[in-house]
């Protein structure tokens, strides 16, 4: 197990909630299609980013910096060589995977097609049946200590999980935020299937806001982890302390040879709070993160690199910072979850109520991006890619800044362009 340490404390909120909600404009539910949902889970759910590098290998992906004029949306010049999407993108939603979930947060597709989701609130886990849609609640995280954006949140299923079993679970305790991992027995009873909670990870900041808490393995095989500042903005810009991160680090909780520093799981600083994490079919890594006031923000990544919060929001164009690919007002994003497919990041909008496509040519923005369901399923945590053009995306209506209403929360199936 690695001992982080830890220099986090609760900060108070800002005049713009972190994960502010947003004006509900909300239309009919599409009918659930339950049929042909689980034949699309049941046809496997392709890692991100293929195929990596065995443990202890060098970061994934060539990278390229991603500065611009501040408040720039459109597409960068690209080689002609580089594949593009279509300038204009399309997202259908096929069906509904589960309904009636509390707080659902991170959500981890199962061999097979079934899924596990945590509930940020309630510290669980459960089993959604891809064919059915039945809800069976397999275990509870222990010591999760829920309050503001804190909770049980982000879930990664080890690499090697046909043979392990083991789950990965991002989780606010009293003290700090840690990531763990649990075995899976599904011979045991319902409700008692998680084994004790093994703790690879410790001393991440905590606090009301800004938890961060998205985890996932990368095309390497390593394990990513987004942090936030928790309100403290000076931590971001901190290279000792664990907030406003974006961490890295075997499956054991150490850090990789190849990281920035020695000894140091920290791979890039600056950042306010992520809660979005993909990577590309080069095996670029992708980060989304809220701003403050002014711009959300789509990044792509380098180890080592320089992000600016709090120095800078948006495109600032400040020398030795990295400015964002891809900006937007907050009101319109707050993004969460984030997911490679079809030559485009799509991003999940909280306070937007929204999805966004950002379609990339290599590590350049190609075109504008595009919002759709604006207002539809209301606030949007998560998006999963289940490999070609389909993805999953999770509601988030019932995590106390939303306006639930009958089905809430809800996992539905998209085939996107």
């Amino acid at each position: 197990m690695r001992w982080g340490r830890s220099f986090g404390r609760a900060g108070s909120p800002g005049p713009r909630g972190y994960e502010g909600p947003g004006a509900r404009r909300r239309g009919l539910l599409a009918a659930a299609v339950l049929a042909g949902c689980g034949a699309l889970l049941a046809a496997g759910c392709a890692p991100e980013g293929g195929p990596g590098s065995g443990p202890g290998g060098s970061p994934p992906g060539p990278a390229a910096s991603g500065s611009g004029s501040p408040g720039a949306s459109g597409g960068a010049q690209v080689s002609p060589s580089v594949p593009v999407p279509p300038a204009k993108g399309a997202v259908t939603v096929t069906g509904e995977v589960a309904k009636g979930l509390e707080s659902p947060w991170g959500v981890a597709p199962l061999p097979g097609g079934d899924l596990l989701v945590a509930s940020r609130d309630r510290g669980t886990i459960s089993r959604v049946a891809a064919g059915s849609g039945a809800v069976t609640r397999i275990g509870e995280v222990p010591g999760v200590d829920p309050g503001g954006e804190g909770g049980l949140l982000g879930l990664a299923l080890s690499p090697s999980f046909a043979s392990d079993r083991l789950v990965y679970v991002y989780f606010t305790t009293a003290s700090d935020n840690r990531i763990a991992r649990l075995r899976y027995d599904e011979q045991r009873p319902a409700g008692q299937q998680l084994g004790a909670p093994d703790t690879v990870f410790r001393g991440i900041p905590k606090g009301l806001i800004h938890n961060g808490g998205r985890i996932a393995f990368g095309p390497d095989k390593m394990l990513y982890a987004g942090t936030g500042e928790t309100g403290v903005t000076g931590l971001a810009q901190d290279k000792a302390s664990l907030g406003g991160k974006i961490l890295r680090m075997t499956p054991d909780g150490e850090p990789v040879h190849g990281n920035p520093e020695p000894d140091s799981v920290v791979y890039s600083y600056g950042h306010r709070n992520v809660q979005g994490l993909t990577w590309d079919k080069e095996k670029r890594l992708w980060a989304a993160e809220f701003g403050q006031n002014t711009w959300d923000e789509l990044n792509l990544i380098e180890p080592g690199a320089n992000y600016g919060w709090p120095e800078a929001e948006g495109k600032a164009g400040k020398p030795g910072m990295r400015d964002p690919v891809a900006v937007w007002k907050t009101e319109e994003a707050s993004p969460s979850g984030i997911a490679w497919a079809e030559g485009s990041v799509w991003m999940a909008g909280l306070r937007g109520e929204r999805l966004w496509r950002i379609p990339l040519a290599g590590a350049a923005q190609a075109a504008e991006p595009e919002s759709f369901l604006q207002g539809k399923y209301g606030r949007l945590r998560t998006v999963v890619p289940l490999g070609g053009d389909k993805l999953l995306l999770v509601t988030s209506e019932t995590d106390g800044r939303g306006s639930p209403e009958a089905g809430d929360d809800r996992i539905l199936t998209l085939t996107v362009r």
